[in-house]
């Protein structure tokens, strides 16, 4: 996608710096200036701004420093008009994929550029298949051009260090995984200026329900003059079914053209400047989703032994033999959390899987909440009756408490053993768990490692354990380790209208096991590098893969065994062979196969097996292992993984960027910072850094002629708590202030909840601290409004096990050994663990962690008989580079201080509350200056703060709705896509 920013007021020099000898003088003053973090996943912005660099410039200098007010007077009283042109071209827009032997090879390219009269942002901004590995991507700008290249963590880490030091570009872009991945690459840029993004990414496609699906996301952002989207297929075992499932839109079906022979296919969407339009008369473009199609290949054999220079694939996708008796499982949460359409959905989608159940087939339904119940004792057979049975128990389920998870696991594997024990179970059977849930446990066992263990040292590889999480409040990495250590599947269940679709898609994948206990053997000789090659099951429709090495020198065919238990011949032997050169040919011959894919399936195989075996390893000498084998990998197959980094730099190597990947899945937003400075500012000492702060310095004010924002980012004090920068606060009926101290301003907007909710104001799961308040509401209306305000706050810090929960009423400190009440009505102070507590009568409680960082809760009372008001309370606490990346919450999302520019101020309704256009998170915003009032000093009268207000609960400027941030119980961590 190439999308338009708005301009950024130029504290440097105007456009005219680039009017003669334009591309010579931009060869000798590129260079990239980024502070900032973007919310997109996979996000980085790269700023090349036109103040030259002395070093480099020279006798330009003088011209420049005598000419720089009148160019930005100029740029500043033109912005207003340019802001409404849209004066980007997209000039090419082009897609390919190669699919060979179930292996995509992608590259994305975007060919644009500025054509206005002023610098702006052009943006690259794509989505990629979450198991896609990012193998390089480049950019040339005006001709310069600047490439990747796969280093380890700690060697890229050393050159960003370097380059900072030195005052060149550089950055860091932390990504995550989620379902899907964003990719997004903001270049502000001069006038006149073309720029070529590209992007290339790899992924071996898994078989599920019997087909292989690939999707590619076009989203150009504008009408391409040339667009191409291509999809070339390569199979040797030949095509037998294809399908596009997806044509992006309705409109596009019949611009799809596909050609399919034997072993080939071509898919193909070339759509004209006017075939693109939304409307024919548009200039805006309707090309916006996803091309996907389904395939499978032809079968004559089970096995597929594919070898092809230097490596093996082995494929096993058996169809004919009939299903095992399976005995399952159902493990439903039907805590509170699940009410709706949640509940709804899952009971809809129970009643269709109960109905799919074979007549063989042994069951049995554990619900839970902070109980745990059994539709019945024991496992019975899925005779009409039965089901009928389950299908009513399961219809008057009423969804209510908290979340025993770990009780309720325990419990399915207690009567799987007890069946399995009274020889009661098909000694050819298969046994599986079928968790689905949508929370974090509440009740019972909490420390999800703990529940883990206890799963495992229960279980001992007897049964397998699929896991589905359903919504964002599920912690779905504690979800997909419990399936990875148990030879299970996870998977997650978006909470929505298709929520039943999704339980019922999921079970197929697991209803039809064909086979167990797989083994695959290969002679020792000439092979080496084998993956995985023993399976605890086969489900039909699936695809069991194997991968190796094969010795260059090798020239007899390959052989492979493999044996496994099926249902009518309990135990079986098939034997595959293959020629070394069979595919030499047929590859040499296609003009659009991707040479490399044998060689990249391996690696990407053997990567997420290494992931995965050290996700489980118990020492730290095999995690160091295995870190070392998967980073030597990742570097020699060129694929950004947690323990690479991609370099991307110019030709000379003056300018570099640093892609740096998490070393674990549950990082949350990232981005590309790029820093000028010469040398890092000098640490400053915690005791610089006390908290309450003292007042703060009055916010800058913009004046009402600027029609740009100043985007250069002031000099930040590095203390934890800054002591000079005002506190995010939520207090009144509620009322939000944010601070963000790079763009040196407040911005406000309120909220108005229901009655009871309880909304989540910080969570950080890496640091193991959540903060959520619960809402209250006034006695009655006023002014026909009935206001609400917050009425208790539940602080939970995990690492240290310590909840606090703070109301009208008391303050109350627990863990599992310890609880202690302390009151408003006296002053006190407590030291407990790491935590210091202390209350200062009838006005505030003051929570530090570590001597570090403090949050303050202020009381506020109302006289007793108060017909309308109620006793209510206030949060504040400053911005803390304490916090982790995976910080959120409705103000923990500010942590990360994202970039504002506020621009185009106006005159609004109210002679003193002018109005203007804020630019944040990508969103355009009419926002209103006005003045808030915080209470962190005069708890009565309250300080003004001045600030820019955003309407409608705080839309566009927060992540989402604000009741995205719900929480079910008050020491809930919030979970978000």
């Amino acid at each position: 996608m190439v999308k338009w920013n708005p301009p950024h007021l130029k504290t440097n020099c105007g456009p005219e710096v680039f009017s003669g000898g334009k591309a010579e003088i931009m060869g000798r003053i590129l260079y990239l200036l980024v502070l900032l973090f973007t919310a997109e996943i996979r996000g980085f912005d790269l700023f090349i701004e036109e103040f030259p660099d002395s070093a480099d410039l020279g006798e330009l200098i003088p011209e420049f420093e005598s000419n720089h007010a009148e160019r930005f007077k100029r740029s500043a009283a033109t912005s207003a008009k340019e802001i409404s042109q849209d004066t980007v071209t997209l000039y090419s827009y082009k897609v390919e994929s190669t699919i060979t032997s179930h292996f995509a090879n992608t590259m994305i390219q975007s060919k644009v550029e500025n054509n206005a009269k002023h610098s702006q942002s052009l943006s690259f901004d794509i989505q990629i298949p979450k198991g896609a590995f990012i193998n390089n991507f480049t950019m040339n700008v005006n001709g310069i051009t600047f490439s990747g290249s796969i280093r380890e963590k700690s060697e890229a880490r050393g050159m960003y260090a370097k380059a900072r030091a030195r005052g060149k570009s550089a950055g860091l872009l932390r990504t995550n995984s989620l379902d899907m991945e964003n990719f997004k690459a903001d270049l502000h840029v001069p006038e006149g200026t073309k720029v070529q993004f590209e992007l290339h990414y790899q992924e071996a496609l898994q078989r599920k329900l019997g087909v292989y699906e690939h999707s590619l996301y076009l989203q150009p952002g504008r009408l391409a003059k040339h667009f191409e989207a291509d999809i070339y297929i390569l199979e040797p075992e030949g095509i037998s079914t294809l399908n596009v499932v997806n044509p992006i839109a309705k409109q596009f079906a019949d611009l799809i053209t596909v050609t399919k022979g034997e072993q080939k296919a071509h898919i193909s969407f070339r759509p004209t400047l006017d075939q693109q339009r939304s409307c024919p008369i548009c200039s805006t473009t309707a090309v916006d989703g996803s091309l996907s199609l389904k395939y499978d290949v032809k079968r004559e054999k089970a096995s597929q032994l594919q070898v092809f220079n230097g490596y093996f694939l082995h494929f096993y996708a058996p169809e004919n033999h009939p299903p095992l008796p399976k005995n399952i499982l159902f493990v439903i949460d039907v805590s509170g959390s699940m009410w709706g359409i949640k509940m709804k959905q899952t009971i809809e989608a129970m009643k269709s899987i109960l109905d799919d159940l074979r007549p063989d087939d042994q069951f049995g339904i554990v619900d839970f909440n902070h109980n745990i119940r059994c539709w019945k004792d024991e496992l019975v057979y899925a005779s009409p009756i039965e089901k009928t049975s389950a299908k009513n128990y399961v219809q008057n389920i009423q969804p209510i408490g908290g979340t025993n998870i770990n009780e309720a696991l325990l419990r399915a594997i207690f009567i799987l053993k007890e069946a399995s024990s009274q020889k009661i179970l098909d000694p050819n059977s298969v046994s599986l768990i079928v968790l689905v849930s949508d929370g974090d446990p509440t009740v019972g066992e909490l420390k999800l490692s703990k529940i883990l263990k206890n799963v495992k040292t229960n279980n001992r590889d007897e049964f397998s354990v699929h896991s589905l999480g359903i919504g964002f409040d599920v912690d779905y990495d504690f979800l997909e380790r419990l399936a990875q250590e148990n030879n299970g599947l996870a998977q997650r269940i978006f909470g929505n209208k298709e929520t039943a679709t999704q339980l019922k898609q999921f079970y197929k994948q697991v209803s039809t096991p064909l086979l167990k206990d797989i083994s695959f053997e290969y002679p020792l000789n000439g092979i080496s590098g084998l993956t995985n090659n023993r399976f605890h099951h086969y489900f039909g429709g699936d695809e069991l893969v194997v991968a190796g090495k094969v010795d260059p020198d090798k020239k007899t065919p390959m052989e492979s065994f493999i044996t496994a238990t099926s249902a009518d011949d309990v135990n079986f032997l098939i034997e595959t062979i293959a020629e070394v050169e069979a595919l030499n040919d047929f590859f040499a011959e296609s003009r659009h196969a991707f040479p490399d894919f044998a060689k990249q399936y391996w690696a990407q195989l053997t990567i997420n097996q290494l992931l995965a075996e050290r996700s489980l390893a118990t020492t730290a000498e095999a995690k160091r292992n295995l870190t070392k084998r998967i980073m030597q990998l990742s570097i020699s197959h060129h694929f950004v993984t947690p323990f690479t980094s991609l370099l991307i730099e110019s030709e000379d190597g003056k300018e570099k960027m640093l892609a740096d990947s998490p070393t674990n899945k549950g990082a949350c937003c990232q981005s590309l910072a790029i820093s000028t400075k010469a040398t890092p500012p000098p640490p400053v000492t915690k005791q610089e850094c006390p908290f309450p702060s003292a007042t703060s310095p009055p916010a800058q004010e913009l004046k009402s002629d600027v029609t740009e924002s100043i985007t250069i980012p002031q000099k930040q004090s590095l203390c934890k708590n800054n002591p000079n920068a005002p506190p995010n606060c939520v207090d009144n009926d509620p009322h939000f202030i944010i601070n963000l101290p790079k763009s040196r301003m407040d911005v406000c907007f309120n909220i108005d909840p229901s009655a009871g909710s309880i909304l989540n104001m910080l969570s950080d799961p890496e640091l193991g601290i959540t903060i959520n308040g619960k809402i209250v509401t006034a006695k009655k209306a006023k002014d026909g409004k009935l206001n609400t305000y917050f009425g208790t706050f539940g602080l939970y810090f995990q690492q240290l096990d310590i909840k606090i929960e703070i109301s009208t009423e008391k303050i109350t400190l627990k863990d599992s050994s310890y609880t202690r009440v302390m009151k408003w009505s006296e002053s006190s102070s407590l030291t407990y663990n790491r935590l210091a507590v202390s209350v200062k009568k009838e006005s505030n409680v003051t929570i530090t962690l570590d001597n570090d960082l403090s949050f303050l809760i202020v009381l506020h009372r109302v006289w007793k008989s108060h017909p309308v008001n109620v006793d209510f309370l206030g949060l504040y606490f400053p911005s803390s580079d304490t916090f982790s990346e995976k910080a959120h919450g409705v103000i923990g999302q500010f942590m990360k201080d994202p970039d504002v520019s506020v621009y185009d101020i106006r005159p609004g309704t109210d002679p003193e509350k002018p109005m203007a256009t804020m630019n944040v998170k990508g969103n355009q915003l009419t926002v209103t200056r006005g003045e808030q009032k915080e209470y962190q000093h005069n708890r009565m009268e309250g300080t003004k703060v001045t600030c820019w207000f955003v309407h409608n609960s705080g839309k566009g400027f927060i992540d989402g709705h604000y009741k995205d941030y719900i929480v079910p119980q008050l020491y809930s961590f919030l979970k978000l896509p």
